[in-house]
């Protein structure tokens, strides 16, 4: 999952973003309203309302208008006005500074739960002869469902968010198995192996020596 940290706190940002990426996140770290505005589509936004160059309040509001991002409101005002005015701007929940990994965690399954049961279900996705149903989580090559075990359906989704763009191992560990390291330097290069001879379609997975792999695009 995608998540944009807003906070002009180097030191908070920092321990956010670790603390995000130990638990499997892609984590994008951004101080400023602009930058924020400007960032590319994320899943969920963790929004500091104390920003130096705009009213978190109001970039809130804007992200709402711009799309269906689950939005975390994360700041030291604790006063019920200041709470209610961020939800009724468009925040999905609210935790106040100082708070613990274990709460945050908490918050962020439960917003991406409730995101969950109101999203319209997704299309399958198609990549040549590969149709994958990522609410289903159900692969298909050339009509013909594949059955994949749930590491080989987590790598292949991982890899079809972006199709053509290299992803790296370190990258793959991070968002399949939820770790930089799992006892084995070759646990993905495996499960890679595995997942190619199941699809039976040459050239689909490629590899980039010494960097990672990658999804044929077309």
């Amino acid at each position: 999952m995608r998540v944009l940290v807003v906070e002009d706190s180097p030191r908070v940002a920092q321990g956010l973003r670790t603390a995000l990426m130990l638990r499997g996140y892609e984590v994008t770290c951004v101080s400023t309203a602009a930058d924020a505005l400007a960032a590319p589509e994320v899943d969920l936004v963790l929004l500091d309302l104390g920003l130096p160059d705009a009213d978190g309040i109001d970039v809130c509001r804007r992200l709402r208008r711009r799309g269906d991002v689950a939005i975390i409101a994360v700041t030291a005002r604790s006063a019920e006005p200041d709470r209610v005015t961020g939800l009724r701007a468009g925040a999905d929940d609210y935790i106040v500074k100082p708070f613990g990994v274990a709460e945050l965690q908490a918050r962020i399954e439960a917003v991406m739960r409730r995101a969950a049961r109101s999203a319209a279900p997704r299309p399958p996705v198609t990549v040549g002869p590969l149709a994958v149903d990522l609410d289903a989580r159900r692969v298909g090559v050339d009509g013909h469902e594949v059955a994949l075990t749930r590491k080989e359906f987590d790598l292949l989704a991982a890899l079809l968010r972006q199709p053509g763009a290299v992803v790296s191992r370190d990258r793959l560990l991070t968002e399949v198995w939820r770790t930089t390291w799992t006892g084995s330097p070759h646990t993905v290069d495996v499960h890679v192996a595995s997942l190619r001879a199941k699809l039976g379609v040459p050239g689909l997975v490629q590899t980039v020596r010494g960097v990672g792999y990658r999804l044929r695009a077309d």
